[in-house]
């Protein structure tokens, strides 16, 4: 079965300044305790209509007009508490959740810039650090310091203690007097067979997105899902697009299952949007409009 689904060409965006004018969240969007991380001076417009790349997320979040603020949700039987990213959308009304699950590098500031992006378009962000309490001190990925150190502890989290983390937030995110109710998971990479993952464990989530992360081993775990799933995929990532098949058949007859391939692009594109001589840039500007369109489409009542 041929795989590589037309996707439409979104025009590369118009640069736009933010400006300096507006209201700063330079506190709410402070780093946890236990961190360095100076305020960065924009020096380059950023353009507002995708995620940042790693490089210019800082500059993003101590520029957004918008409220985040950090939250430590109890995870029940435990005393671990996950702490977790929440940014909140301008809007009139109730908004829609999406529960962002971090890359194997943990909770970022381009994972924090990527949640300020889904708020800008109207939906509430919340991202969970899943290492939370399995670093030093009872810390989180701040704690970790090196990211081999993060890349290791994160191996270490059994996916059964993953989705009770997910749960917890999933539960504190619907309880937020601002949502509507609805809520869809997005990962990336680590964070994409997460989400997948969170999809066949989660009967009451309503949609789930995946970045290049792989798909679900068994047939009990794709006959559990019961709502659609997005796929993006970076062509010269292999290792990823052979677990596509399998989700395709598996959830034949089911839930809708589109993945998406984009030429050229390879694993983390949407994160390093520089690299690869424009192919991860095309791949983003393609993917990213095609994940508010399936949020929109599912999320909003």
């Amino acid at each position: 079965m041929d795989i590589r689904r037309a996707v439409v060409v979104v025009p590369t965006a118009l640069a736009c300044a933010v400006s300096l004018g507006c209201e700063s969240r330079v506190n709410d969007a402070a780093a946890p305790p236990g961190t360095t991380e100076a305020a960065p001076q924009l020096t380059t417009p950023l353009p507002l209509d995708l995620p940042p790349t790693e490089a210019t997320a800082p500059e993003r979040l101590n520029h957004s007009p918008r409220h985040g603020e950090w939250v430590d949700i109890p995870l029940p039987g435990s005393n671990v508490t996950v702490s977790t990213w929440v940014m909140y959308p301008e809007r009139a009304g109730s908004a829609p959740v999406v529960l962002v699950i971090h890359e194997i590098f943990g909770l970022t500031d381009w994972v924090r810039g990527v949640a300020d992006q889904f708020a800008a378009e109207g939906f509430i962000a919340v991202a969970p650090d899943l290492l939370s309490g399995m670093g030093p001190n009872d810390g989180g990925t701040a704690s970790l310091g090196e990211r081999d150190n993060v890349v290791a502890t994160i191996r270490t989290l059994a996916p059964d203690e993953r989705a009770r983390r997910l749960d917890a937030v999933r539960a504190y995110a619907l309880d937020i007097p601002a949502a509507s109710g609805r809520i869809g998971s997005v990962g990336f990479c680590w964070g994409g067979t997460s989400s997948f993952a969170y999809v066949a464990s989660q009967p009451q989530l309503d949609a789930a997105v995946v970045y290049y992360g792989t798909s679900p081993e068994t047939p009990d775990e794709f006959a559990r899902i019961t709502a659609p799933v997005l796929g993006h995929y970076g062509e010269d990532d292999e290792r990823v697009n052979a677990t596509i098949p399998r989700a395709e058949a598996g959830m034949a007859g089911g839930p809708a299952f589109e993945p998406h391939i984009y030429p050229g692009a390879g694993h983390g594109f949407l994160r390093a949007q520089d690299a690869r001589a424009g192919a991860n840039l095309r791949a983003a500007e393609q993917a990213w409009p095609l994940t508010l369109a399936f949020f929109r489409e599912h999320l909003e009542e």
